[in-house]
């Protein structure tokens, strides 16, 4: 089995280089955008396994993003993690009607992040 493609989307270099070398390192390919309507153009050509999607970004952000994408027949099985540093219960509420399937408040640890992309990509 090839190994699972995921697309890293947030506004942070830094975050994506540490994510991008961790994810690595457990075997998954990955690629990365800087925003929301880079996002939607990387989900449609590189059809990743997951997104793990940022809340708050430039352009476009993670809310309007995640809209867009399970609107898209091309790209709304694609299962989503909100990645972010806003954790009110407003957002996980807003981010889950809108079709997350999870939820990761940073700062995170890695093993969890992990543990939940290994669960979400077995199914």
């Amino acid at each position: 089995m090839a190994e699972a493609k995921i697309l890293i989307v947030d506004d942070n270099p830094d975050l994506i280089a540490v994510l991008k070398v961790r994810l690595e390192s457990f075997g998954y390919e990955v690629v990365a955008a800087e925003d929301g309507v880079k996002c939607l153009e990387k989900a449609g050509r590189d059809k990743p396994d997951l997104i793990l999607l940022d809340i708050l970004m430039p352009e476009m952000d993670g809310f309007q993003a995640l809209k867009k994408l399970k609107e898209d027949e091309l790209t709304k099985a694609i299962p989503v993690i909100m990645l972010t540093a806003k954790d009110k219960i407003d957002d996980v509420t807003k981010a889950n009607a809108l079709g997350a399937e999870d939820f990761i408040v940073k700062p995170f640890d890695y093993r969890v992040m992990v543990e939940k992309i290994r669960k979400m990509l077995k199914s």
